[in-house]
């Protein structure tokens, strides 16, 4: 059978002598978003004098290559819902041929494939929940292997142990965000290229077009901000299955003219200084990466009140919180931002300052390093590949 796995392992045998810790990066998709950016910032900040990282991926895509540029070796293996036996044995072989020590999973496919290969090679698995709540094939696998469980928000910390998460195999390990990188500054010249006026106002939305986005609610409150103030324009950042959906509701409401549709950008800490008002309209979240570096750039937020966005966002502080789905609330917000030039200001202000004090991307790489770190080491903690896997609840 055709061996399913491609990689650039060819490489110069790894010296018994090398004691940094070996993480298996097990990505469950190779797609333009907020996972896949939060393992790119992963990779890219472990501390290389503590880490070597090797990841697995279930395509070649972009993702695949910026994490080669990163310095990670990466090997492409198929990860569909029904595993292939022929993946998990390709990835015991990784793990036991490279001297892994920790794999790390995102994504249920993921932890499945992580799952299986680190009991059958005895080695310990944690799996981070990018979304606000556990998959059924997640906690499923955490019963099974014993594997560690690390949410992004509370409110996935409190919905684990409600399904019965090990409390001893579970932590709440916030994102974070690059204050340094996305920062305030001046304008360039995105309302130039879009033939708008320079003090036009601009609404923007980031994120993948994709039904628990909610681009269609940020369309129809589009919709009724350009009624209320005809001079503001809308973009929106990101491409996705929703894509042609939001293009027929623009034609079909009239407002094509007034919102854009920008694609994917490679120039995000730029693009968000040209916005003055960020908008989450999402149907659910976490603790969504978007947020975080508009808030460190230094914009005020109008988002649903939906998973980790409420710990974030101080409602009437940093920007407003509306009820999911209700895009009358959202342009009114955004109407009522655009018209107080000095409560723009002061709400970005202190989103920048909460971005600062409490979203620090070094904090949370620090977390993510000792909880990989407390896993791998010492080795007499490592599980046995035969041993039943401990865990308490239902």
């Amino acid at each position: 059978m055709k061996n399913p796995v491609s990689t650039s392992l060819t490489s110069r045998p790894i010296s018994d002598s090398d004691e940094r810790i070996h993480v298996l990066q097990v990505v469950g998709n190779a797609i333009v978003g907020g996972m896949e950016r939060w393992v790119e910032r992963l990779v890219a900040r472990l501390p290389p004098t503590q880490f070597r990282v090797t990841s697995v991926c279930p395509f070649e895509s972009p993702f695949a290559d910026r994490l080669r540029a990163a310095g990670c070796e990466v090997i492409v293996t198929p990860m569909p819902e029904d595993m292939p036996w022929s993946s998990v044995q390709s990835v015991v072989s990784v793990v036991r041929a490279c001297s892994i020590d920790v794999l790390h999973a995102h994504l249920p496919n993921a932890h499945v494939l992580a799952g299986l290969a680190g009991r059958l090679a005895g080695r310990p698995v944690v799996s981070t929940i990018h979304g606000r709540q556990l998959s059924l094939t997640d906690l499923e696998m955490h019963r099974a292997v014993g594997s560690h469980i690390s949410v992004v928000c509370r409110q996935s910390y409190f919905h684990a142990l409600g399904v019965g998460v090990d409390p001893g195999l579970l932590s709440c390990d916030p994102n974070g965000v690059d204050t340094r990188l996305f920062c305030p500054g001046p304008r360039g010249g995105l309302r130039a290229s879009l033939g708008l006026a320079e003090e036009a106002p601009l609404i923007g939305m980031v994120g993948r077009m994709s039904p628990e986005k909610g681009p269609e609610v940020f369309v129809r409150a589009s919709l009724l901000l350009h009624s209320l103030r005809p001079e503001a324009h809308m973009v929106m950042v990101g491409d996705g299955p929703m894509e042609a959906q939001v293009r027929r509701m623009l034609s079909e409401y009239g407002i094509h003219e007034h919102v854009h549709l920008l694609g994917l950008r490679d120039d995000m800490p730029s693009l968000y200084r040209e916005l003055d008002v960020l908008v989450s309209s999402s149907h659910s979240e976490a603790m969504p990466l978007a947020l975080m570096e508009a808030m460190a750039t230094g914009l005020p937020v109008v988002a649903t009140r939906v998973g980790g966005v409420p710990d974030m966002v101080e409602h009437g502080q940093t920007g407003w919180l509306t009820g999911p789905g209700d895009f009358q609330d959202i342009a009114s917000r955004c109407n009522g931002l655009l018209g107080d030039t000095v409560l723009r200001k002061r709400m970005g202000e202190r989103a920048r300052t909460r971005a600062a004090q409490r979203m620090s991307l070094d904090d949370s790489i620090g977390r993510a390093a000792a909880l990989l770190q407390r896993l791998a080491r010492p080795a007499s903690t490592l599980l046995r590949p035969v041993a039943a896997p401990q865990h308490r609840g239902a």
